[in-house]
């Protein structure tokens, strides 16, 4: 259910990591919690965060959600996609719908994260 690829936070966050950058998403539970999702608010490029601050907020039908870093870095892109259609986070939460692209403070954060055993774990399946 979770892909395998990607590491994972307890707030229920995303990380894929590839050469120093990853790429941060809400995962398929977060999505299904908060049900139709109406507005993204994104972080802006070129922000710095530290991990576990909040990054941007989703707003649903049901509720307004925090997005919070996974990690340590600097937002190299947005996706802008999601100005327009904000549903592809309910659609594809870890393809289409990612939240943005950073570059890693420190590469060695990513080793703190859950691989997708833990996280289901976590989630209680």
């Amino acid at each position: 259910m979770h892909p395998k690829h990607l590491r994972y936070t307890k707030d229920h966050e995303w990380l894929h990591v590839e050469e120093g950058r990853a790429t941060v998403g809400i995962t398929d539970f977060a999505q299904h919690e908060l049900g139709d999702i109406v507005y993204v608010e994104l972080p802006s490029a070129g922000r710095r965060f530290a991990a576990g601050e909040v990054i941007g907020t989703i707003e649903s039908v049901k509720a307004v959600s925090e997005i919070y870093a996974p990690v340590a870095g600097e937002v190299l892109e947005v996706n802008q996609a999601l100005g327009e259609e904000p549903q592809k986070v309910n659609q594809d939460p870890h393809g289409e719908g990612w939240i943005c692209r950073v570059r890693l403070e420190d590469p060695g954060e990513v080793g703190g994260l859950m691989d997708a055993s833990a996280y289901e774990s976590l989630l209680g399946k």
